[in-house]
C-alpha cells in the first residue's frame, strides 16, 4: 500500500474522481473544497479534510489542484490561505486548464518558495479518472517528474511528457479540448440529421465507430450518455466554454486565426444560453434533435427516457 500521503485541492467533478482513484490506490489523502458535501463524500470513504489549501500544504508534500477558473486557481496557489504558504509542501501540481499566462503566473508567485511547479492538465473525464485511465499531459523539472512518477502510475493510464517548461501542456490541453468540442458538435448534428433520414441510431453508431468518423464522441459519449438519454458523461457546460474562449486567446496572443474554434465556441454557447452552465455537454444533441424533431435514442434505453 502507498505510504504517500497527497494533498487534494478542488473535490468537483474531476477532482473529486481522481480522489477516489487515489483513496481506491491506498493512499492517505488531505483534501480542501469550498463545497462541504464535496468534501464529506470523499472523508466517508478515509480522507481528512482541511480548511483551507494552506492547511493541506501544511499536511502533504506533493498537493494536486483541480479547479474551475484561472481565478481559482490563482488564489489556490498565491492566495492569503494558497498552497504557497504551506510548510511541507514540495510539488504543486496543477491539474486544471488553465492556460498559460496563469501557469506563468503561478510559477512566478512559487519562484524562490523551493516549491515545484508541475503543469499537468489531464484527459478523459470523471469516469476515466475514477478507473486510473486517464491521460496526463505532463511539462515539469526532470526533478517533479521523478518525484510524481509513482503516484501518476496509479492515477492515470498514459502520462505524456512535452517538456518542462510549464505552460506547454496547457497548450497540448487546449488543443485537444478544441478538437474534442469539436468533434462532439460535428457528431450531435450528424447523428442527428442520420436519425432523421430513418436510420436506427445504434446501427448508425456501429457504422461511423467502424470508419473514419469514429472520435471520442461516438466511440464513448453518445454510447454511454445520449442513447441511454442518461445525459450523465460528467462534464458540465460552463467548463467546456472556458476551454474554448482560453483555446481561442491562445489564437489570438500568437495571431493566429481560430475559425473552427470560433464556431464552436458559437453553437457551444448557444447550448449553455439554451440550458444552464452546470448541465452535463451531453444534453447538446437535444437542441439538434429540437431542430430536427427526432431523438437519438438507443434500442435498450429505458422505457419513457
Amino acid at each position: 500500500m502507498p505510504a504517500e500521503r497527497i494533498g487534494f485541492v478542488g473535490c468537483g467533478h474531476m477532482g473529486g474522481a481522481m480522489c477516489a482513484r487515489l483513496l481506491d490506490t491506498g493512499y492517505s489523502l488531505v483534501v480542501y473544497d469550498p463545497d462541504p458535501a464535496a468534501v464529506a463524500s470523499l472523508v466517508a470513504r478515509g480522507a481528512e479534510a482541511a480548511p483551507s489549501p494552506r492547511a493541506v500544504a501544511d499536511r502533504a508534500a506533493i498537493i494536486f489542484a483541480c479547479l474551475p477558473s484561472r481565478e481559482a486557481s490563482l488564489a489556490v496557489a498565491l492566495g492569503e490561505d494558497g498552497v504557497a504558504r504551506g510548510g511541507a509542501v514540495q510539488v504543486y501540481v496543477e491539474a486544471s486548464t488553465i492556460g498559460q499566462p496563469t501557469i506563468a503566473a503561478i510559477a512566478r508567485g512559487l519562484d524562490g518558495t523551493g516549491i515545484e511547479l508541475a503543469d499537468m492538465p489531464v484527459s478523459g473525464g470523471p469516469t476515466w479518472a475514477a478507473e486510473g485511465n486517464l491521460t496526463t499531459i505532463l511539462a515539469a523539472s526532470a526533478t517533479a517528474q521523478a518525484r510524481l512518477a509513482p503516484v501518476l502510475a496509479d492515477l492515470a493510464r498514459r502520462v505524456l511528457v512535452v517538456g518542462d517548461a510549464p505552460g506547454l501542456a496547457q497548450v497540448a490541453k487546449l488543443v485537444n479540448n478544441l478538437i474534442s468540442f469539436a468533434g462532439m458538435l460535428a457528431a450531435c448534428e450528424a447523428i442527428v440529421l442520420g436519425v432523421k433520414a430513418g436510420l436506427d441510431a445504434d446501427t448508425l453508431l456501429d457504422v461511423v465507430n467502424a470508419g473514419t468518423g469514429r472520435n471520442s464522441a461516438t466511440a464513448d459519449k453518445f454510447p454511454r450518455a445520449v442513447l441511454p438519454r442518461s445525459f450523465d458523461y460528467g462534464g458540465p457546460l460552463a467548463i467546456g466554454t472556458k476551454d474554448i474562449d482560453l483555446y481561442r486567446e491562445l489564437g489570438r496572443s500568437l495571431g493566429m486565426p481560430t475559425f473552427v474554434g470560433d464556431h464552436v465556441s458559437t453553437l457551444w454557447n448557444y447550448g449553455v444560453s439554451q440550458g444552464a452552465p452546470d448541465q452535463d455537454y451531453s444534453e447538446l444533441v437535444r437542441h439538434f434533435e429540437a431542430w430536427a424533431g427526432v431523438q437519438v435514442k438507443g434500442r435498450a434505453a429505458p422505457e419513457g427516457a
